[in-house]
């Protein structure tokens, strides 16, 4: 049975470089720390490190092992903590992922204002319309929007979410207002197409069912914030979570469009590692995170409601 004393001088040895200088540390004479780092090997029957005069090297089984045993330690930690203080305090680094439009408008501030709440804490927020892999990049918690994939996470829903076709009061002006979904075909569409993936497309449902459309437009971005930021712009239309374009409805920046057709519903959901003892400051901001995005889940998806189009000018007469 492995104790947990190899476990932690096994991270500390990796954290500092040296297995000799993770022993004192731990209170363990240079001899000691290696037949203890030795029965480890042997109990686990794989080599973890790879030891010269000068450094340590982790092998690919020791990598698997070191993720496996950091989280393990900190579980420990924190269920220490928790029986000792009742209550475990938001401490350390908190690393915090988001899609780049969700993040800024939503995340980055609650993020903020949570750290402000918290001394003790540290927060790295990390913002990439890319899927990231939250045990490969040291992620503590995510916020995505759309299905859980990955099996190994743990998901809470946030809000519920849907997508909105929408573009700016002066493209509407020149271009005219689409009503049906065949309109779409002479329109300029701002297409996202992520690394790696065919472009997005706009599913509606109809009396008939669900609907989708594949628009090929002029302007394509792998990045969601420039496509909003395209469509406030004027150069075409975006279809976007109402979650990255609810403020733009607000202002008059855009307009939601073809709402009596409306698109599959969808959440915001926040993931992160499938552990028996998240550590708090993960667990507090996503406590914090729900509490927040439930108190603006009505306003948001209001947003998306039917706007009237503006009546034609009327025309003057000519005078004789």
């Amino acid at each position: 049975m492995v104790e947990l004393e190899d476990m932690q001088l096994f991270v500390c040895a990796v954290a500092s470089g040296s297995l000799s200088a993770a022993g004192r540390d731990l209170g363990f004479s240079p001899a000691v720390a290696s037949k203890r780092m030795t029965r480890l090997e042997t109990a686990l029957g794989v080599r973890l490190l790879q030891r010269s005069s000068r450094r340590l090297t982790l092998t690919s089984e020791g990598a698997t092992y070191h993720e496996r045993c950091a989280a393990i330690l900190a579980d420990v930690s924190e269920a220490e903590l928790a029986v000792v203080a009742g209550q475990a305090e938001a401490r350390g680094l908190l690393h915090v992922s988001a899609p780049v439009d969700l993040g800024r408008q939503w995340v980055g501030p609650a993020a903020a204002d949570f750290a402000a709440a918290h001394p003790q804490l540290r927060v790295r927020v990390s913002l990439s319309d890319r899927v990231v892999d939250l045990f490969e990049a040291g992620v503590d918690v995510a916020v995505r929007i759309g299905a859980l994939s990955d099996s190994r996470l743990v998901s809470r829903r946030l809000a519920r979410s849907r997508r909105v076709v929408c573009g700016a009061p002066a493209y509407l002006a020149r271009r005219g207002w689409p009503r049906t979904l065949t309109d779409l075909d002479a329109h300029a569409c701002i297409v996202l197409q992520r690394p790696g993936m065919r472009p997005l497309a706009w599913t509606f449902r109809t009396e008939q069912g669900l609907h989708t459309v594949r628009p090929s437009g002029q302007l394509m971005a792998d990045s969601g914030d420039l496509v909003r930021d395209w469509a406030v712009a004027g150069h075409g239309l975006a279809f976007k979570s109402i979650w990255d374009v609810a403020a733009d409805i607000d202002a008059g920046r855009l307009v939601p469009l073809l709402t009596d057709l409306p698109t599959p519903s969808s959440a915001v959901h926040v993931i992160y590692p499938s552990r028996r003892f998240l550590p708090a400051r993960a667990r507090l901001f996503v406590d914090f995170l729900q509490q927040r995005f439930a108190a603006h889940e009505p306003a948001v998806l209001a947003a998306a409601t039917p706007r009237a189009e503006p009546p034609s000018p009327p025309h003057r007469k000519r005078r004789g």
